[in-house]
């Protein structure tokens, strides 16, 4: 059986990883693969550091959809991958990788996970991570600060120049692909269906995953 592929987008600071981790520990690890998108950004090593710290890296151009889209269809047809690693503090790509193998759900997490078209089609179940401005900016300085060497002024030199205005342009615009959209990181109602489905799916019940059936509207807003 193909496995169950779903896709958690949102802006960043969303809250995309808590969703993906409630996932997992309610699924079981054993089930589960999570194919970040965060560890697909070109790599940037040819390029000086001052460079690569003008870099736009919240364009979809920033991001090696060809690796992508390859590695996720070897997933997607039960062959094992190298995942690549990224070093977000010098914006290069490590020389070590990751193994994953292929699982019954694959859960594809990062800001473009809707974005690409053929990847959507993968998707049984598309969900957006919708969390207001103000929180994503808040945990974007946490997260930056403390995990990546940023100083306040650059993460917020960063987010007012790229964050905001392609979170608006990119990211935004996909939550039209999104069969559910969850508010604010986190919602009980929202992770029981999904829970549910994807148990169902563990259980070898008869799945329908036309996204008219999925959903009569096509989208839930929790």
């Amino acid at each position: 059986m193909q496995p169950f592929i779903i896709g958690v987008a949102g802006g960043s600071g969303s809250g995309k990883s808590t969703v993906t981790e409630q996932i997992v520990e309610a699924v079981g690890r054993e089930d589960v693969c999570v194919f970040r998108t965060d560890n697909y950004y070109t790599d940037r090593s040819y390029l000086t550091m001052e460079e690569r710290n003008r870099l736009n890296f919240d364009h979809p151009n920033a991001f090696d959809w060809e690796l992508m889209k390859d590695q996720l269809n070897s997933l997607y047809n039960g062959l094992p991958i190298e995942m690549p690693e990224y070093d977000f503090t010098t914006h290069t790509r490590r020389e070590t990788t990751i193994l994953m193998v292929p699982a019954k759900i694959i859960i594809v997490e990062g800001i473009f996970a809707l974005y690409d078209d053929s990847m959507c089609k993968q998707m049984a179940l598309r969900i957006f991570v919708d969390t207001e401005a103000d929180v994503r900016l808040i945990r974007r300085l946490r997260r930056d600060i403390v995990t990546r060497a940023r100083t306040v002024e650059s993460v917020l030199e960063q987010y007012s120049h790229f964050v905001r205005p392609m979170y608006n342009k990119f990211v935004e615009p996909t939550k039209r692909r999104a069969h559910m959209i969850i508010p604010h990181g986190s919602n009980k109602a929202a992770l029981e269906m999904i829970i549910s489905r994807i148990h169902s799916v563990i259980n070898n019940q008869l799945i329908i995953v036309n996204e008219d059936l999925i959903f009569d509207d096509g989208c839930v807003d929790y």
